[in-house]
């Protein structure tokens, strides 16, 4: 319908198109033309040089292209707003998932700064905030805990005889573990983008990456109630270490820390949703979490809460930057699988944030290139003690919303960071935690979106960060191999009056064309799924070739012995009306060799003959519809996007079987790179031609009632005006 409610309607008048004689009229290109040989490919970026080397060096940095077109007039202010609040989330958040990461708060801060600075030159979305992450900080918090636990070093009190932790000795070591897992995992980036493998993010649905930030909650939930409860547990790594940990922490509460954290807790929350409630009156939100770390150290100074109740304080942080340093390459070996989960898990989150805001506000992300702008910000950061990064959905909703332009904001946001370093905060998860709503949301949507979501949720809560990461992928492969391998096939029936078929079963005015089954598939032919192609197609057909073979070849070998009795009743009868005329030489006619009617006749095999025997009580209904009552089967491989060699080969096998029967079959809505794997594949032969191939499904319809005469099918009667030329 148009916009004033009218139906628009259109009439086509073509020539039924098959294969063959689309490609007569398109011209379709031969496949060297397509797909040029390695030579031609090397000769034409010779040719190309000079200009694919422009388009190369513009795409490897981005900020050469975008940067001189920046107009300070049109983006200046906006990009400064931004810059000014992102740049004060920075310094709460930067603190407080530095604790998660089980590191000192500063390196946090460093976090916040350098990775932030090499995107700006190498990033193509305008308004992700780079920085620390809720996940990722917990994932890189599961590596220190699991490589450098506090047992590790305990050293003797020698006043009452005591071990205690070695802090600035274990804090140092983890560093270095921290600063060589995030270079591998950037350098595993800025790889995985240069032989464009951008795509690998597409592996991590939505129902699992926000089951596994949930269940990384819950995680990050546990390693602070140390803080929370004023105790010093012995972290449990692996399997159940959740449990474990909840377990080790409560019977040991400290009650003035534990107050303490539930009243900044308590205005965090309230001042949260004020902020959320004010927001669209307020040009800029109001750093609620900065306050709080104001307010609770001015509280901590004044009312000595760690002399006079043994509440717990961050303690001295450094001022000014650290200098690069290389990381212990021997520890590679220890954290490569670290390293890669991260990667990944890291690089999903920020492509998916960022075409999220390209898509909004029109302009592309290169997935590519987003990996090794990513992977260099991990990997330089890496050198200056930083733990890994991505995109903070936080952030980048302030940094969009309080009107970001361009990357500029980005840097305006860290040249704040630099400038104070003495902070610290706590910042509570629900956010995280209202994904639960998500259950109930698919439930009513997708129950394997739904089984997704709670196996990632129990691997990740019961197996860690790592292992459940991993479970949960292998787990979503799984629901896509089950998905194509277990379709749903259907026969289409006609719309009357359209060139349009859907499935008989879920519509009520489709008509089925008589003497035509169009059986499709909604996933593609491959060998996860041939066997269960052909034995669908026999089911909805109605056609069992086994049985109608036999039961063919039985009414011929009838027919023949019916051809034999009618020759030798036409012979005696000639015998009889010979011998009344008297002629003495009958055995040159020959027919005395004749058997008589007593005499055994044998036709085919011995097994044969015994099958037909068996079928002789098989009636008609037993074999579903039978063979005149189908004429030709139309297979639409629309949803096909490739075919493989056991997909070909089961095709050839229908053609074979079905032609058995004499039930035609065709071929219709095959993609161009279809027909030429078909071709590729020897799949056409004297037998099987591409006259059989069709461009629609109407096409091969047409083409059918044509040659097997639409008078048989009385109760059709198309509704498409098609002109048919020969």
């Amino acid at each position: 319908m148009d916009a004033t409610g009218r139906f628009v309607k259109y009439r086509v008048e073509r020539q039924v198109l098959d294969e063959q004689r689309l490609e007569e009229l398109t011209q379709r290109k031969p496949y060297s033309d397509t797909h040029p040989s390695l030579t031609e490919r090397l000769k034409d970026s010779l040719r190309c040089s000079v200009p694919k080397l422009k388009r190369t060096v513009l795409s490897s940095l981005p900020v050469l292209y975008w940067l001189p077109k920046y107009s300070v007039w049109d983006y200046g202010m906006p990009d400064l707003i931004a810059g000014i609040s992102v740049g004060i989330m920075h310094l709460p958040q930067g603190m407080a998932y530095a604790l998660l990461a089980s590191l000192p708060p500063v390196f946090g801060l460093y976090t916040s700064f350098y990775p932030a600075l090499i995107y700006f030159f190498f990033g193509t979305s305008r308004h992700i905030s780079i920085g620390t992450f809720t996940v990722l900080s917990i994932m890189v918090g599961s590596v220190t805990e699991r490589l450098v636990s506090d047992g590790d070093f305990l050293k003797m009190n020698g006043t009452n005889i005591t071990a205690e932790v070695d802090v600035i000795a274990r804090d140092s070591y983890r560093v270095q573990v921290v600063a060589a897992t995030t270079v591998l995992g950037g350098l595993i980036q800025v790889l995985l983008g240069l032989v464009k493998f951008g795509f690998v993010g597409t592996y991590l649905s939505e129902p699992l990456v926000r089951a596994y930030t949930t269940a990384a909650a819950g995680h990050a939930v546990v390693a602070q109630l140390k803080n929370i409860f004023g105790v010093s547990p012995t972290r449990f790594s692996g399997p159940l270490s959740l449990v474990y940990d909840v377990c080790s922490l409560l019977p040991h509460t400290h009650i003035p820390t534990l107050v303490v954290s539930a009243v900044s807790m308590v205005f965090l929350i309230a001042a949260k949703e004020l902020n959320s409630f004010l927001s669209p009156k307020l040009p800029v939100p109001i750093p609620v979490e900065l306050i709080t770390i104001v307010a609770g150290t001015l509280i901590s100074n004044y009312a000595q809460l760690n002399s006079n109740y043994t509440v717990s304080v961050v303690g001295e942080i450094p001022s000014g930057l650290s200098p690069p340093r290389v990381p212990d390459v021997s520890l590679f070996g220890e954290v490569i699988g670290d390293a890669f989960a991260l990667a990944i898990v890291g690089y999903a989150i920020c492509i998916s944030l960022g075409k999220t805001f390209a898509l909004k506000h029109g302009y592309k992300v290169d997935s590519n290139q987003e990996l090794v702008a990513l992977g260099l910000s991990n990997a330089v950061g890496g050198f200056f003690q930083c733990f890994s990064v991505c995109s903070s959905m936080s952030r980048s909703l302030i940094q969009e919303t309080t009107g970001a332009k361009t990357q500029v904001s980005e840097k305006k946001s860290v040249m704040i960071c630099s400038a104070v370093l003495g902070a610290v905060v706590f910042v509570n998860l629900k956010g995280m935690f209202k994904q639960y709503s998500d259950i109930v949301t698919l439930w009513r949507t997708s129950k394997i979106d739904l089984v997704l979501w709670l196996v990632t949720w129990v691997s990740t809560v019961l197996l860690n960060l790592d292992l459940g990461l991993a479970a949960s992928i292998t787990f979503a492969v799984l629901t896509v191999i089950f998905r194509t391998q277990m379709p749903t096939y259907s026969v289409l029936g006609n719309i009357p009056g359209t060139e349009l078929y859907v499935d008989i079963e879920m519509h009520k005015q489709v008509k089925e064309i008589p003497g035509i089954t169009i059986f499709r598939s909604s996933a593609t032919v491959y060998f996860a799924n041939a066997e269960l192609y052909v034995e669908a197609l026999k089911e909805k057909s109605g056609l069992d070739i086994s049985k109608m073979i036999i039961y063919k070849r039985r009414q011929e070998a009838k027919q023949k012995r019916r051809e034999k009795r009618a020759e030798r009743r036409a012979k005696r009868q000639a015998k009889r009306e010979y011998l009344k005329g008297g002629d003495p030489d009958s055995t040159s006619l020959g027919w005395m060799s004749e058997p008589q009617d007593g005499d055994t006749i044998t036709i085919g095999s011995s097994s044969e003959d015994t099958l037909s025997h068996d079928l002789e009580r098989v009636s008609l209904g037993s074999l579903g519809k039978w063979t005149w009552d189908i004429h030709s089967i139309i297979l639409d491989l629309s949803t096909a996007n490739f075919i493989d060699t056991v997909a070909i080969k089961t095709l050839k096998n229908i053609f074979k079987d079905f032609s058995e029967i004499d039930v035609n079959i065709y071929v219709a809505g095959c993609q161009a790179s279809v027909v030429e794997q078909l071709d590729l594949g020897d799949f056409f032969s004297q037998s099987v031609t591409k006259t059989q191939l069709f461009a629609s499904v109407h096409d091969a319809v047409l083409y059918c009632l044509e040659h097997h005469g639409v008078t048989s099918s009385p109760r059709y009667e198309p509704s498409v005006v098609c002109m048919m030329f020969r």
